[in-house]
């Protein structure tokens, strides 16, 4: 895997950043015990250290949390898309008070086989949200509104997503 200069972070030194353009096609899901949270308008949205995470080529991971981490209501969008190698992807609402996010996350309810364990999990797209964090850190959105990758200083690029890179 090439990586770039470990840095120093809060507490020692922090492992390599992982490139992104090493990173598998079709991608590949592994389970992380980092803790993951995000807020938006003051509220915990969710807090967990049991998602699930997804490398593909050219893209920061993405987070799957578990549906009961989820602490604030959703509620389904009607929009769906297709993934290549996921399957059917169902876009929720997120509801904070009297606020609706618009489609702020994704599930595949029914993935393909060797996806099974996305399956009822969430996505959150970090840019609908006013907090993510990975372990603390907070994350930058992966530019764009498709994708929805989570951006830490441990991971490398450059990401899809962007303006003038839907032909890489």
């Amino acid at each position: 895997m090439t990586t770039a200069p470990a840095g120093r972070g809060v507490g020692g030194p922090r492992p390599a950043a992982e490139n992104v353009w090493d990173y598998p096609r079709p991608p590949r899901w592994e389970r992380s015990a980092r803790r993951i949270t995000a807020t938006h308008r003051g509220r915990v949205v969710f807090d967990t250290r049991q998602a699930v995470r997804v490398l593909e080529t050219s893209h920061p991971p993405v987070y799957y949390v578990p549906r009961d981490a989820v602490l604030l209501p959703l509620r389904p969008s009607g929009r769906s898309t297709h993934c290549e190698f996921k399957g059917a992807a169902n876009y929720w609402d997120l509801v904070v008070g009297d606020v609706v996010v618009p489609q702020a996350a994704w599930s595949y309810e029914a993935p393909t086989a060797g996806y099974r364990e996305l399956a009822g999990l969430l996505a959150f797209y970090p840019s609908k949200l006013d907090t993510c964090l990975v372990d603390g850190e907070p994350v930058m959105p992966q530019a764009g509104d498709f994708y929805g990758g989570w951006i830490t200083r441990d991971v490398a690029g450059p990401f899809k997503g962007g303006p003038g890179t839907a032909g890489w």
